[in-house]
């Protein structure tokens, strides 16, 4: 019987934000003006990084790979999203399509989490062994380590979501969220899940635990090497080449970690609707806009390139 209903006809759909056609409107137009804005924004670094030469470097390569990471997960969640808010009716979507949108969300989001971690341990190398860094950092190791975050998020992704669908779902139910994430869905098995969220603790841990870690301790040793530094422009140049993506892990990783290494008995639909917009829809909105206001190699490459297309 629990074969049947899992290969049966079983649709869910999405909690709406408002029962109020105006609130849902003006939902709809920020949700797509955040979108088209982190779509703008990621896809103008990931150009300028491609085309300019002068930024081919390494913390320019995995900034990069992040913003391109950024295009990708965004594109996940917010199209089926803005479809959901706008439509009067029910946006229904089929359990191998809730799997592909939660495959490619927890494969992206854990991509962008290591990716970070990795650009934590370009920025230790940078400016605690400075005159090794090149050689330390050759290119091949960068295409290695950015192959390395794509691999790791897709085995953790595709265990989960294999994991998590071999579930038993009895009927058509209202997914507590605007896109398939994976607490909701879980809780709506007609099983017993505690062995699923435990696996889930684990991958979270591995995903957001140990990387944090990581950045953390790169950071105590990146400080105690800029406090060394005698001039303070030096010093300076240091700390703002390395406070975009302070902010940005804090954004990441602070709001991801309310969700997913938070207890099972605390989950709130309510809250965790609220945080998820921050991760899926305002945080890659701001990865951009925060690097390229901090960066000033890339604004500078950024208003040529722009001075260029117009004077052409």
């Amino acid at each position: 019987m629990e074969k049947a209903n899992q290969t049966g006809m079983i649709l869910f759909h999405f909690r709406p934000f408002s029962k109020l056609p105006e609130v849902q409107m003006l939902i709809f137009v920020t949700f797509l003006l955040m979108y088209l804005v982190s779509m703008s924004g990621n896809f103008s670094i990931t150009l300028i990084i491609w085309i300019n030469r002068s930024l081919h470097t390494p913390m320019y390569f995995f900034l990069g790979n992040l913003a391109a990471v950024e295009i990708c997960y965004s594109s996940t969640i917010a199209p089926l999203t803005l479809a959901s808010v706008w439509s009067t009716e029910r946006t229904l979507i089929s359990l191998a399509g809730c799997g592909t949108q939660m495959f490619f969300f927890m494969f992206l989001g854990s991509t962008d989490c290591i990716l970070l971690a990795v650009m934590a341990y370009d920025r230790f190398v940078a400016i605690c062994h400075p005159l090794r860094y090149t050689l330390m950092m050759n290119r091949r190791l960068c295409v290695q380590l950015s192959l390395g975050t794509l691999v790791l998020g897709f085995f953790l992704a595709i265990q989960l979501t294999v994991l998590i669908f071999q579930l038993p779902f009895c009927s058509s139910q209202e997914i507590s969220m605007f896109y398939c994430d994976v607490l909701p869905v879980m809780r709506m098995a007609c099983a017993d899940t505690r062995v699923h969220e435990a696996t889930l603790f684990v991958a979270c841990i591995i995903v957001l635990t140990i990387p944090f870690l990581l950045i953390a301790l790169s950071y105590v040793f990146i400080v105690a090497a800029i406090l060394k530094i005698n001039s303070a422009e030096g010093r300076h140049k240091a700390f703002s080449t390395c406070s975009s993506h302070i902010t940005v892990v804090l954004l990441q990783y602070g709001c991801t970690s309310l969700i997913y290494l938070c207890p099972s008995s605390s989950y709130s639909p309510e809250r965790s609707q609220v945080v998820s917009v921050v991760y899926t829809f305002i945080t890659p909105m701001l990865n951009p806009l925060i690097y390229s206001m901090r960066n000033k190699e890339l604004k500078d490459a950024l208003k040529k390139e722009i001075k260029r297309l117009f004077s052409t």
